[in-house]
C-alpha cells in the first residue's frame, strides 16, 4: 500500500532502543527507567541510521548498546519473508 510518509513504499517498522547494561555478557539494562527510546522508523535503512549515530555517540561507554526491534515481524509473524 502507497503511503506519501514512506515515498509509496511499504512500511516495515523498527524501533531503536538503548541503554546501559548490567554487564557485557547478559542483555539486562541496569535501569528501566532509564531507556533511551530513539524512535520508531518506516524502515531498516533509517532505523540503522539511527543506531548508528546512537551507538557511536556512546563509544566510550562499554555498557551501552542500542538494537533495531523489527516491530513489523511482531505485529504481522504470520506474513513470511519479511
Amino acid at each position: 500500500m502507497a503511503n506519501s510518509v514512506t515515498g509509496g513504499k511499504e512500511q516495515l517498522l523498527h524501533l531503536v532502543f538503548g541503554g546501559e547494561l548490567k554487564d557485557l555478557d547478559h542483555i539486562q539494562f541496569r535501569d528501566l527507567s532509564g531507556l533511551d527510546i530513539v524512535g520508531i522508523f518506516p524502515n531498516y535503512a533509517e532505523a540503522y541510521g539511527a543506531w548508528k549515530s546512537k551507538a557511536q555517540a556512546t563509544v566510550d561507554n562499554a555498557e551501552m548498546r542500542y538494537f533495531v526491534v523489527h516491530l513489523h515481524r511482531l505485529l504481522e509473524p504470520e506474513l513470511p519473508g519479511k
